[in-house]
């Protein structure tokens, strides 16, 4: 299976994906970058159906962070053969990502989400590094902080109606130093949707700090389901 599509999470665009997208290209891979708005899950989840819709045949879908609640609904489209989640929400019907991070283990970092404006919500620049990028090098974390796309209340609060990896295979790639998601969330979220895990250690920006580890998974959860069908 050729096709990737990859699909970023809240506070960031799609531009962080350059580095796992040039490995994957190098590989042979059709890859397509989906830049979604943020502005309400149900507005990324058809934002990134008009770019499966594009794909010449079986597809991976890939998501980081909030990534992977647009991907769990939008996972359903009869292209996909495939989920991939990076450090991401992976919410079952009727969650949202709100509701997931109410529920955090207790004694958990606190992302320095600050008080919402106008509906939307960014990241404390200042503390943005270490919660979001913490292996980043610092020049580029601090670009990261500097260039956060707002994240709307409606991408938070909107629920999953049928989640995908309920009936498509999973894989899940866990941060083991990540301060936005929990490990221990990730974990429980990956064992519920029966991915197959991969631990490595990085911070919640794994997909630009360590493009290779996260392009390995894609390559194999792409292998597997070839193998599967094939």
């Amino acid at each position: 299976m050729k096709n990737i599509v990859l699909v970023h999470g809240g506070f960031v665009d799609g531009a962080g994906w350059e580095g796992v997208y040039k490995i994957l290209k190098q590989h042979g891979y059709t890859v397509s970058i989906v830049q979604n708005p943020t502005i309400s899950l149900e507005e990324d989840v058809a934002v990134t159906k008009r770019t499966l819709a594009t794909q010449d045949g079986p597809t991976v879908l890939v998501g980081h962070s909030y990534g992977g609640a647009i991907i769990t609904e939008a996972g359903n489209h009869p292209k996909v053969s495939a989920l991939v989640y990076i450090a991401a929400f992976a919410p079952d019907n009727g969650e949202s990502v709100g509701s997931l991070i109410q529920n955090a283990p207790p004694g958990a970092p606190v992302p320095p989400i600050l008080p919402p404006q106008d509906g939307f919500l960014l990241l404390d620049k200042a503390k943005f590094p270490a919660a979001f990028a913490g292996d980043v090098e610092p020049e580029k974390a601090a670009f990261m902080a500097d260039s956060q796309v707002p994240w709307g209340i409606g991408a938070t609060t909107g629920t999953i109606t049928e989640a995908a990896w309920r009936t498509k295979p999973a894989w899940y790639l866990l941060t083991t130093e990540d301060r936005m998601i929990p490990p221990d969330a990730q974990r429980a979220m990956a064992k519920r949707a029966g991915a197959t895990v991969v631990e490595v250690k990085g911070s919640h920006a794994i997909y630009v700090s360590q493009p290779k580890a996260v392009a390995d998974l894609i390559e194999q959860a792409a292998t597997s389901v070839k193998t599967a069908t094939a």
